[in-house]
């Protein structure tokens, strides 16, 4: 059975998060976008545990949710992230988890033990006066089954190698607990050949998520983990991820790095950026206007921390495809600016979005399995030749940088000239 499986995500609970990453909403997407398991998102928080409790059933006893009363082919894994706070060789380190665990009944439990540490009713994603180690003690402690990793472990802020809050190595962080984190999720901008650079993180199983604040195809599911297992269960998909298991962990779906919002160096405020490394490391990673510090680049960090030199493929690596939002690549083909959720989900770029996915199936169908002559025939020449130059790795972006998504560039050099009215460093991409 391959599944496609988007493990941590959000609710509305959560901070900075859509009113609509409701059960039927988020179910409503996973389907077109070709999703069949999904993190349930917050399950710590008790209003919205409240609605998985009444909304969910177990199916057949697994620790695999689905939505009662529903013909919805989607499945939930009850997961939540949370964030630590704790000093380190005096400095302050925040660090975002996953949690993943295997019933609801473990839920309340975690909630309980956790509730100790902050209150998780104040965000989704609660805040938690307490180390790492401590956390995965009190995880493992209420239930061997539980897992947990890094969130998006190369952000700046609020990750365990953040170059703002975090650190330089797992040991770090959880301690003699270190040995219990099997998996680490990327995060959008870096990819599987970033984090092979790193020797260190090699017995991990790589993990991508979308971490989405909304259910739109557009951000739910923008990376995601393939499974492919005898029978859908979370003992199966823990499991699996715990020993790496390249025959049941058979690939993660990643956007292209340039494409996250921290790929390069840069200083939105004052429009510096997107900076290079090697450039960023020349200007002191300080902001030519200001002064102050430029949000250094996952790049750059990883730079920091590899042993590796680029290119290298560790042995038992486990694969990936690229991928970027239909929508957005629908947007760019038509010349819409695609900055605004309202213009993804609503007109001509929904609309086609629509068509496709009516004619040729649901996203990632299109995206991976739909023939160069199938897409051809069912959708203008432009929009073909951008999803043939993602799959091909092709695709020419401005690297995202300091809270700004990376852009793609397609077609007109107006576009590029666009580009570069907001970005006083863009001239060092090209």
């Amino acid at each position: 059975m391959r599944v496609y499986a988007d493990l941590h995500i959000h609710s509305y609970y959560s901070g900075a998060t859509s009113r609509n990453m409701n059960l039927e909403e988020i179910s409503r997407y996973a389907v077109i976008k070709g999703l069949g398991l999904l993190g349930t998102g917050d399950a710590l928080h008790p209003g919205w545990f409240k609605e998985l409790s009444e909304r969910l059933e177990d199916a057949w006893d697994t620790g695999i949710y689905r939505l009662k009363f529903s013909e919805s082919p989607v499945h939930f894994i009850f997961q939540t992230e949370v964030a630590t706070v704790h000093r380190y060789k005096e400095k302050v380190r925040k660090i975002h988890h996953v949690i993943l665990m295997p019933s609801g009944d473990v839920s309340v439990q975690l909630a309980d033990r956790l509730s100790a540490y902050g209150d998780l009713a104040s965000d989704g994603r609660p805040v938690l006066s307490i180390t790492p180690a401590e956390l995965v003690d009190i995880i493992l402690e209420t239930e061997r089954r539980n897992l947990i990793f890094p969130a998006h472990a190369w952000t700046p802020w609020w990750s365990v190698f953040g170059s703002f809050s975090g650190v330089d190595s797992l040991e770090e962080a959880y301690e003699d607990r270190a040995k219990d984190i099997c998996a680490l999720e990327t995060g959008l901008s870096s990819d599987p050949p970033m984090n092979w650079r790193v020797s260190s993180l090699d017995r991990l199983t790589l993990i991508s998520a979308s971490d989405a604040h909304s259910p739109y195809p557009f951000r739910l599911g923008r990376e995601a983990v393939v499974f492919d297992l005898e029978r859908l269960t979370y003992d199966e998909v823990a499991d699996a991820i715990r020993k790496k298991d390249r025959n049941r962990v058979i690939m993660t779906i990643e956007v292209p790095p340039a494409y996250g919002k921290y790929h390069w160096s840069g200083h939105r405020n004052c429009n510096v950026g997107p900076i290079p490394p090697e450039d960023a490391k020349n200007m002191g990673y300080r902001c030519a206007v200001c002064g102050r510090k430029l949000t250094k680049g996952v790049d750059d960090r990883v730079n920091e921390l590899a042993d590796r030199p680029l290119g290298y493929v560790p042995e038992g690596s486990i694969g990936f495809k690229y991928a970027l939002p239909l929508q957005e690549l629908i947007a760019v083909s038509e010349g819409v600016s695609s900055e605004s959720e309202h213009r993804l989900m609503s007109g001509r770029v929904w609309n086609e979005y629509s068509r496709l996915i009516s004619l040729l199936g649901n996203e990632f169908k299109i995206m991976f399995e739909t023939s160069e002559e199938e897409l051809t025939n069912a959708m203008g020449p432009q929009l073909a030749n951008l999803i043939l130059a993602v799959r091909q790795n092709k695709i020419k972006i401005i690297p995202g940088f300091d809270g700004v998504y990376g852009r793609i560039i397609f077609g007109a050099e107006g576009k590029v000239d666009e580009q570069k009215r907001t970005s006083k460093r863009l001239e060092e991409f090209f």
